[in-house]
């Protein structure tokens, strides 16, 4: 099911539509009320069909991962396809054992009964995508949801328009169209849909959003999980290999044109390191997009021209290493470095979310965890060091939603490992058999003979013959 709202902008709206949304999210529900979604086998046909989906309409995927931000085919595949594949293949795997009931401990007074945790699916879910990695951020918690047995309503980002038509095109050619429908449209469908009650909602992007998002669901007492960002930082040790580290931190900042919420968004290091980071970094920049970034395929662009202007707002007045030019008639940014900045600038202020790297000087580890801990919590944070205590105590002393160290962003592959923020940069989590436990209510179960009353008969009132002498 797909309703048609409104265009990228969010201004117009198609008339009807709001009315729809309500008749959608009731049909959702019917669907789920019947019990289609509880057998194992109906589960695994739709993240099959979901898997087909991926597949056959790879070509189509990568196409609207090109006209919204400007990837290349190899991208889009690497980049988002992939994970999502990896992750419903996950998922078709591992679900037969996810479904089991799980055994859980018994008190001395147990021991004849059955205790076990049984997850069931909590209802209509509402997912709620963002345009920066606009398929895989959609279809993941759509694997999950489905996993668990949910109904669902994705409700694509209008920012990313084409990969919003897309899903509403594709999604319900393959799917169950009751019980996993489409909402495209901007602000008021938005608002309009959250006037719903759902089950639970997913939602990734900014924080004030999820703000907006928290709000609203707290008139039913809906249980959200919130995937929003913040300033990851990315703590860089003298002790360290510094080609391979900027390498990998590069590869990592202007991966998307740096719109990807775990990338690293500054870096802390030495003064006395500041200017070999810098070369080793634009060196970096040089072999992968050459002399200049915005003829190479692999570089990407800015989602639009009101995110241009912000991202390069954050420029002016810094002092530029490498890049810091654009051109607003093709969204382009150049990669750009900034050195010796300072803490209070507007580029510190806020998440960056484009190829702006900031490097503030510390002149210690215990300055640079200072520095962490006195910002709001990220969603992620990078460490690279040759000494393994360096890592054990910026992990000790420090709170983030992930860490990677002497890499970046490669912790979200994992599926065993949750993929959540903490604090500001979010709550809950997701990926692999977290996402499945996301969706489910972990339901506590204790199952008991009629037989054999006599041992709780101790329990049953008058207590005062029971009562002993002290």
């Amino acid at each position: 099911m797909f309703i048609p709202g409104a265009p990228a902008t969010g201004i117009s709206c198609v008339k009807g539509t709001m009315s729809k949304i309500s008749e959608v999210v009731q049909r959702a529900r019917a669907a789920f009320n019947s019990g289609k979604t509880r057998p194992l086998q109906f589960r695994i046909q739709q993240l099959e069909a979901l898997r087909r989906m991926i597949k056959e309409r790879e070509k189509d995927i990568a196409g609207a991962l090109a006209a919204d931000l400007h990837r290349n085919e190899w991208n889009a595949y690497h980049e988002e396809i992939v994970y999502s594949l990896e992750d419903v293949e996950y998922a078709i795997k591992n679900l037969p054992k996810w479904v089991m009931d799980e055994p859980t401990e018994k008190t001395p007074q147990t021991q004849q009964d059955e205790c076990y945790i049984h997850s069931e699916p909590l209802g209509v879910a509402l997912v709620i995508g963002t345009w920066n990695y606009p398929f895989t951020l959609t279809i993941q918690p759509l694997v999950g949801a489905i996993a668990a047995g949910n109904a669902v309503i994705i409700k694509p980002s209008e920012v990313s328009e084409n990969m919003a038509n897309l899903l509403a095109t594709i999604i319900p050619q393959y799917l169950d169209k009751d019980l996993y429908a489409v909402i495209n449209g901007g602000v008021p469908e938005t608002t309009e849909l959250l006037k719903e009650r759902f089950d639970y909602i997913l939602y990734t992007g900014s924080t004030g959003v999820g703000k907006i998002i928290m709000t609203a669901a707290a008139k039913h007492l809906t249980p959200v999980t919130l995937e929003l960002g913040g300033k990851s930082p990315c703590y860089v040790d003298k002790d360290c290999d510094l080609d391979v580290a900027c390498r990998r931190i590069a590869w990592g900042k202007f991966m998307n044109a740096g719109q990807t919420c775990v990338a690293p968004d500054y870096i802390l290091c030495d003064p006395s390191i500041q200017n070999q980071v810098v070369e080793k970094l634009k060196k970096s920049v040089k072999d992968f997009y050459g002399e200049d970034a915005k003829k190479s395929r692999d570089y990407g662009r800015i989602v639009s021209s009101r995110h241009f202007q912000r991202v390069m707002g954050l420029i002016e007045g810094q002092k530029v290493a490498c890049g810091g030019t654009g051109d607003a008639a093709t969204r382009y940014i150049a990669p750009t470095i900034l050195t010796d900045v300072d803490p209070q600038s507007p580029v510190m202020q806020e998440e960056i979310f484009g190829p702006i790297m900031p490097i503030v000087c510390v002149r210690s580890l215990e300055e640079a965890i200072q520095f962490i801990n006195q910002r709001e919590k990220p969603l992620a944070l990078y460490v690279f060091s040759q000494n393994d205590k360096v890592i054990k105590k910026m992990i000790a002393e420090t709170s983030s939603g992930g860490v990677t160290a002497n890499d970046v962003i490669i912790h979200l592959s994992v599926h065993s490992l949750p993929f959540g923020g903490v604090g500001n940069s979010g709550m809950g989590s997701y990926h692999g058999k977290h996402s499945f436990d996301t969706f489910s209510h972990r339901r506590a179960c204790l199952v008991r003979s009629l037989v054999k009353d006599d041992p709780f008969k101790g329990r049953y009132p008058p207590s005062v013959a029971k009562m002993t002498r002290h």
